[in-house]
C-alpha cells in the first residue's frame, strides 16, 4: 500500500478550510483532518510570563491536503509535518496556514510538531486575553477559546482528543491540569510536572493553573483519585471554598444516581486565587473564581460545573448554538441537588424563576435553543434552560423524563450531539409530540404559558415561595456563570 505522497497526489491534493464553519465562531476549528492527541511539553516562567513550548499534534486527514489550518495565536518559531520542515504564514490574528512539504494522504497518519515561544498575556485579540498572567503564575482556562494562548490546535467542541500535558516551572511552583498527574520530576532548579486525560476532550476544556498551591490528592467518589488546589492568597475564602469544592465525591455520587456512570478516570477541582470571574468545567477537574465562596461554602456552583462533565464535556456540543444542552442540564442539577439538601425543590424553584421575571421583561427575549453568539452566555440560556428542564419533566413524566436522560448519555457518551437530536429522542420515549412545547420553551421570545392545556402545572401562585438561602445561592452562582467564561 502506498503511504507516500506522489506527484498525482500532489496534483489532487486541495487546501483544508481555515474553520468547521461553526454558525457563531465559523472560522473555529479547522477543515481537513481529524485530531487524536495532544502532547504539549511547556517550560514557563512565571516572573516575567514567558512560555516556550513544543506541542505534537497527531492527526488523520480526511482529505487529501496541500495546506492545512491550525488555531494559534502565540510567535512559532517551526513547524514540522511528518519530521519534515513546514511553511507557516500567519492569516489573521488566530488563523495559521501549514504547507506540508509533501501532500498529505487522506486517512494516513500525519504528525505536526509546532515550537513556539512568547508571553501569553500580551497577545490580545480584539482588545483581550483569556490567558492569566497572576502575581505567581497563570490561570489558562476560557470558554469558547483558550487553546490558542498556549498549544495550537484545531478548537472547537466537534474535534476532541486525548491529552498528555508536560510543564516546567522553577522549584516551588505548582502545576494544576487535566486527569492523572503521571509523574513530577525535579532538573536542577526546574520542575516538572506531567498530566494525562485518556478521554477524549473539547480543546477549550484543557486548562493550567500554575502557582502557588496547596495540593491534596486522595481517594475520591467510584474509588478514583481525586485532587484538589487551593491558592496560597485566597486568605479567609480558603475555608469556605474547601467546604465546597471537598464535597465533590458526594455530589458525583448523588448526579450519578441520575444520569448513570460518572464518565472519567479521575477528578476534583482548582480555586485560584487572582485571574478569574467565572468558573469553568474544565474536564475531570473544574476551576472556580474564589468570587463564589464570598457569601460561604456554595455547593451549588460545585454541582452546576460537575454536572457538566456528563453534559458538555462527554456529551459535547456538535457546535455552539446547543449551548442549552450544556448550561440547561448542568443549572437544572444545581436545582436537584437543593432538592436534595432540603433546600427548596425543584418546582419551588422553577415557580420562583417563572414568576421573577415578568412577561414583558427583556430575560424572555433570549432563545436558550439558540441564544446568539452575543447571549452565548446569557442568564436565560441557564435559568430559562433549567426551567425547560423542569417543564419537560412535569410535562412527560418522571419515569419518562429519567429514561430519557439516562438514554440521551449512554448514546452520545464520548461524543457530541445536538438539540434536535434530543428532541427526538425525547419524542421517541415519551411517545408524545413535543414541537410545540420546545418550540415555546426554547425557540421563541416571550414567556412561555404554563396550565392545564400546556401540560406544564401552573403553581406559582400557590406553591410556598422557595427558600432565600436557596435561591440566594442559584442567584449569585448564575450572576458569575453568566460574566462569559473568556473572562474578557
Amino acid at each position: 500500500m502506498a503511504v507516500f505522497a506522489t506527484p498525482a497526489l500532489a496534483g489532487s491534493a486541495s487546501p483544508g478550510a481555515s474553520g468547521v464553519g461553526d454558525p457563531y465562531y465559523p472560522e473555529a476549528g479547522n477543515g481537513g483532518y481529524d485530531v487524536s492527541h495532544y502532547d504539549i511539553k511547556l517550560r514557563y516562567q512565571p516572573e516575567n510570563d514567558q512560555l516556550r513550548g513544543t506541542t505534537t499534534i497527531v492527526a488523520e486527514p480526511t482529505e487529501d491536503l496541500s495546506t492545512f489550518n491550525l488555531d494559534f495565536a502565540l510567535d512559532i518559531r517551526s513547524v514540522r509535518v511528518n519530521g519534515e520542515p513546514a511553511e507557516v504564514t500567519r492569516e489573521n490574528a488566530t488563523e495559521v496556514r501549514v504547507e506540508p512539504k509533501e501532500a498529505l494522504r487522506e486517512g494516513s497518519l500525519a504528525t505536526f510538531v509546532v515550537e513556539y515561544a512568547d508571553k501569553p498575556s500580551e497577545v490580545e485579540v480584539g482588545g483581550r486575553t483569556p490567558w492569566k498572567h497572576t502575581g505567581t503564575g497563570a490561570v489558562a482556562v476560557g470558554q469558547p477559546q483558550i487553546a490558542e494562548w498556549w498549544y495550537p490546535s484545531s478548537d472547537h467542541p466537534s474535534d476532541k482528543a486525548s491529552f498528555d500535558i508536560s510543564v516546567a516551572v522553577p522549584n516551588g511552583t505548582e502545576v494544576l491540569s487535566n486527569g492523572k498527574m503521571t509523574g513530577r520530576s525535579r532538573m536542577g532548579d526546574w520542575t516538572r510536572w506531567n498530566w494525562r486525560m485518556p478521554s477524549r476532550s473539547a480543546t477549550y476544556l484543557a486548562f493550567l493553573a500554575i502557582g502557588q498551591y496547596e495540593v491534596s490528592g486522595k481517594t475520591g467518589a467510584f474509588e478514583q483519585p481525586m485532587v484538589t488546589a487551593y491558592a496560597d492568597g485566597l486568605g479567609d475564602l480558603k475555608g469556605p471554598a474547601k467546604a465546597s469544592v471537598e464535597r465533590t465525591p458526594e455530589v458525583l455520587d448523588f448526579l450519578a444516581g441520575f444520569f448513570g456512570e460518572y464518565p472519567f478516570e479521575s477528578q476534583g477541582g482548582v480555586v485560584p486565587a487572582e485571574g478569574l470571574g467565572f468558573a469553568l468545567e474544565t474536564q475531570t477537574r473544574p476551576v472556580y473564581s474564589p468570587g463564589f465562596f464570598r457569601i460561604g461554602s456554595n455547593t451549588s456552583v460545585v454541582t452546576h460545573e460537575l454536572a457538566h462533565q456528563w453534559f458538555g464535556d462527554s456529551v459535547a456540543v456538535q457546535d455552539w448554538p446547543q449551548i442549552w444542552l450544556n448550561e440547561g442540564f448542568a443549572s437544572y442539577s444545581e436545582w436537584l441537588w437543593s432538592e436534595h439538601q432540603g433546600n427548596g425543590t425543584a418546582q419551588e424553584l422553577f415557580d420562583h424563576y417563572y414568576s421573577a421575571h415578568p412577561a414583558g421583561d427583556e430575560f424572555w427575549q433570549v432563545e436558550p435553543g439558540d441564544p446568539g453568539k452575543e447571549d452565548l452566555f446569557h442568564g436565560a440560556v441557564y435559568d430559562r434552560g433549567a426551567m425547560t428542564l423542569h417543564a419537560l419533566r412535569n410535562r412527560i413524566g418522571d419515569q419518562a423524563m429519567l429514561r430519557t436522560v439516562r438514554s440521551w448519555y449512554e448514546q452520545n457518551r464520548g461524543g457530541n450531539a445536538t438539540v434536535d437530536e434530543f428532541i427526538a429522542l425525547t419524542e421517541r420515549i415519551s411517545g408524545q409530540q413535543l414541537d410545540g412545547f420546545f418550540d415555546e420553551w426554547l425557540f421563541s421570545s416571550g414567556k412561555p404559558q404554563v396550565g392545564e392545556t400546556t401540560g406544564v402545572p401552573n403553581t406559582a401562585a400557590t406553591a410556598r415561595s422557595a427558600p432565600p438561602k436557596a435561591v440566594q445561592q442559584l442567584d449569585h452562582t448564575h450572576r458569575m456563570l453568566a460574566r462569559g467564561h473568556d473572562a474578557g
